[in-house]
């Protein structure tokens, strides 16, 4: 994905968030609504971290300088694992909080069919984003799962989205049924009970974002199929014969550093491996685009 790739979904999931955010805390405000309130938390939470995804891909854009002489691809990866953090902080444990003082001191709701056409239209406006970032998503997916995609996207930002979307829907229909089943049995716990499972809910999905993104901020190397990819296209058979060994990491997620040290035909003089290593060079960038920064160390296969 480059670095604008995820740019329309991280757009509509602001949009969205923000609208919904307004109208949430107004309900919460009318209502009274612990589990509103929550939610209206919970969309602040996440429209901050669609800007804050936003920042993040801008600050990447920057040329590499002397101190950074690798770039800022990064910067994506820190900002993704901020928006962890906030989802963590201002998200969940408020709504814990929030959750368990109203089990604790339960308050009548005043008008909850304003609470329940709002999140009615929420869910609308939720799905929306949702299925956004799912048609963004398809085509760096492929055939593999979506928890899959998740685990091994070496670009942030559509994770992030796609869980935080899935979280906001499963919250509101906890909202939802919080304030229905309030409005059935008049007793107001478990609009308290709603909140806290929205609590819980989002603490579990920054939980997950937080352990993704803490591994991409370390450093990832290539998936399997495309630390393949490079071993296949460095070995032409000829000049060079070998891979003796092979590292790889991800600088950002366009960005992956390919460095090798190969095995060269006893017979070649030294254009002749300079040559094997610009072929060499060539062929990887085009099975594997992302490797944009190549380090081949040209060598005789021995063995013990």
């Amino acid at each position: 994905m480059s670095a604008g790739g995820g740019k329309k979904a991280i757009v509509a999931a602001l949009t969205a968030n923000a609208g919904i955010a307004v109208a949430k805390f107004i309900g919460a405000f009318i209502t009274g609504s612990a589990s509103m309130m929550a939610e209206g938390v919970h969309s602040v939470a996440d429209t901050a971290n669609q800007g804050l995804l936003l920042v993040g891909q801008r600050a990447a854009t920057k040329d590499a300088d002397e101190l950074h002489q690798f770039g800022y691809g990064r910067n994506r990866y820190f900002y993704s694992f901020v928006v962890a953090l906030v989802l963590f902080t201002l998200g969940s444990v408020y709504a814990v909080y929030e959750g368990i003082h109203k089990i604790q001191h339960p308050e009548e709701l005043s008008q909850p069919i304003v609470a329940i056409v709002i999140l009615v239209i929420a869910i609308g406006l939720e799905t929306f984003s949702f299925l956004t970032a799912v048609r963004e998503s398809r085509p760096l997916k492929g055939d593999s799962s979506w928890w899959r995609f998740i685990r091994t996207s070496r670009s942030p930002e559509l994770p992030v989205v796609l869980l935080e979307d899935t979280g906001a829907l499963i919250g509101l229909v906890l909202a939802l049924g919080g304030v229905g089943l309030t409005m059935a049995t008049d007793d107001p716990i478990f609009d308290g009970i709603g909140t806290l499972c929205i609590g819980v809910l989002l603490g579990v999905i920054a939980v997950v974002l937080i352990v993704e993104m803490k591994s991409l901020l370390i450093g990832e190397g290539a998936t399997p199929e495309q630390g393949r990819l490079i071993r296949e296209n460095l070995v032409d058979g000829t000049k060079i014969t070998s891979v003796i060994h092979l590292k790889t990491e991800y600088l950002g997620p366009d960005e992956m550093l390919v460095a090798a040290k190969v095995a060269i035909a006893p017979n070649l003089d030294v254009a002749g491996v300079a040559d094997a290593i610009d072929s060499a060079e060539m062929r990887v960038r085009a099975a594997v685009p992302t490797a944009r920064l190549i380090y081949l160390e040209p060598d005789l296969y021995r063995t013990q």
